[in-house]
């Protein structure tokens, strides 16, 4: 879901002179509305033509921009960490195969952020950087917890932390999209939101069946 203008626009043509014959080319008119569609679960926008510019994402990056980056980076490496438990510790077919889908998607993104940290000059984060309070992020003794779990006792504690980590994304996905200025980092977060959204649903479910 990316930001996008859509010009909502009639062509005026005006006819010239009689002494002339001619007519001037279709234009748009300048004072036409323009409508900005709205995040996930926001309502689009109407505004006038001088609004609308300050309205689309820039290409420049800000400080939320970088700060988000430089979190999620260390939130995703969380995520493979417990995804990649799953495959001999599991019972949950179903869990296996989501935790293979949470790599697939979160391994690229993380390669992404780290690309684009580098490209703006900043740092990427160390596998051991402190994660703080970030949202979401499970303790290490929950870690060490998940890493001695098996089987259906597995499977409970896998989808209670992760579904606490996709909240988390989602919570600093929300503030980026608020506070943040670069597109191509609002794209990055509106994929992560609408992505983790639908995993939680989907762990939902699969707690419900192990109730």
């Amino acid at each position: 879901m990316r930001a996008a203008l859509i010009v909502i626009a009639g062509t005026l043509i005006a006819l010239s002179g009689c002494s002339s014959g001619a007519s001037t080319a279709p234009r748009a008119d300048s004072t036409a509305p323009v409508l900005v569609p709205g995040r996930p679960g926001e309502q689009a926008r109407t505004l006038p033509p001088g609004e609308a510019a300050t309205a689309v994402p820039a290409p420049t990056a800000n400080a939320a921009d970088i700060t988000y980056v430089q979190d999620m980076v260390l939130h995703h490496r969380q995520a493979l960490d417990m995804a990649i438990l799953a495959p001999t510790r599991a019972d949950s077919t179903k869990l296996k195969s989501l935790a293979d889908r949470i790599k697939a998607a979160q391994g690229p993104e993380i390669q992404f952020m780290s690309t684009w940290l580098t490209q703006q000059g900043q740092k990427v984060p160390d596998h051991h950087a402190a994660h703080g309070d970030m949202p979401g992020m499970a303790t290490p003794e929950q870690m060490a917890a998940l890493k001695a779990a098996k089987g259906k006792d597995f499977d409970r504690l896998f989808l209670e932390l992760m579904i606490k980590h996709h909240l988390g994304a989602l919570e600093m996905s929300e503030k980026v999209l608020t506070d943040g200025s670069h597109i191509k980092i609002e794209e990055l977060a509106t994929d992560v939101s609408v992505t983790q959204t639908a995993e939680i649903r989907r762990m939902q479910e699969m707690q419900a069946a192990l109730r």
